[in-house]
C-alpha cells in the first residue's frame, strides 16, 4: 500500500481546532519541523499537544505557543521555553507535568491498545492525586491510561512508501511509541525510498503503524544548547 502524500499540506489535511495532537521529539533533536509549520500556517487554536518538551521560544512547539495555537501542554520537561513560563503563570495555559518514563509509556500503551497500565512512578505526589493506586508485591503503584490522540506526528530519517520508518540517533525517543498512538500517524522523513529498499532487519517501526508519510525539507537541525571551551 502506498502511504505517500505529496506534501505537507496534504498530510496535516483534517487538522482541526481542539484536536489532541501528539508530537515526536527530544528537546530540538527529532522534532517534526516541517509539520510544526504547518500547523502555524493552518492557525489552529485550542490544541492539546503530548511532547515531552515545548521546544525554544523561536522554533518547534514555540512557534505554536508563541501564536496561542495551544490550549492544554502535557509535558515532562519544560525549561527552555520562556513563552511557555508566561503563559503557564499567567493562567493562558494549561500544563500537566507527567513523568518522563510514564509519558513514554502512556504513548505506547496507545500504540499496543492497552487502555492503562500500574506505574510506580508518581506515588504519594500530585501526580497521583485522583488515580487508582494498588499495591503489587507489597510495593505501591498508580494506575495511569492511555494517551488518546487525534493525531500523532512523527519525524524519521528514513522511510519507504509503504510507511516503514528508520530513526536515526537520539531521534529514536519518543517518535517511535507515538506511532500508532493517534487515530492518525503523519510521518515526515529526510529521505523517501521505494518499498523494499530498506533492509527488514533497520526497520524500526512497520508501515502498518503509519497513515500518511511525505518527504520533509529545509530541516534546521538546532542544537537546544551549545557548550564550547573558551581558548586557551
Amino acid at each position: 500500500m502506498n502511504k505517500v502524500v505529496k506534501n505537507v499540506e496534504e498530510a496535516c489535511q483534517g487538522i482541526q481546532d481542539g484536536m489532541t495532537i501528539m508530537l515526536g521529539g527530544f528537546g530540538l533533536c527529532g522534532i517534526p519541523e516541517n509539520s510544526i509549520s504547518e500547523l502555524v500556517r493552518k492557525k489552529v487554536t485550542d490544541v492539546t499537544c503530548i511532547s515531552n518538551n515545548a521546544g525554544v521560544d523561536d522554533f518547534g512547539l514555540g512557534l505554536l505557543l508563541q501564536g496561542k495555537q495551544i490550549k492544554k501542554m502535557i509535558s515532562s520537561y519544560v525549561g527552555e521555553n520562556d513563552e511557555f513560563e508566561r503563559q503557564m503563570l499567567s493562567g493562558e495555559l494549561e500544563v500537566e507535568l507527567t513523568p518522563q518514563g510514564t509519558l513514554a509509556e502512556k504513548c505506547r500503551a496507545a500504540q499496543a491498545g492497552i487502555p492503562a497500565f500500574f506505574t510506580p512512578a508518581g506515588y504519594g505526589t500530585e501526580v497521583a492525586e485522583g488515580k487508582e493506586t494498588r499495591e503489587f508485591n507489597g510495593k505501591m503503584y498508580v494506575m495511569e491510561e492511555a494517551y488518546k490522540a487525534d493525531f500523532a506526528i512523527v519525524k524519521a530519517w528514513k522511510g519507504d512508501t509503504a510507511g516503514n520508518l528508520i530513526f536515526k540517533g537520539t531521534a529514536r525517543n519518543f517518535n517511535p511509541s507515538m506511532c500508532g498512538a493517534g487515530n492518525v500517524t503523519i510521518a515526515e522523513v529526510e529521505e523517501l525510498v521505494p518499498a523494499g529498499e530498506l533492509d527488514p532487519n533497520e526497520i524500526h517501526i512497520p508501515g502498518i503503524l503509519v497513515n500518511r508519510i511525505f518527504k520533509g525539507e529545509n530541516y534546521e537541525k538546532r542544537i537546544e544548547q551549545r557548550t564550547v571551551r573558551q581558548k586557551s
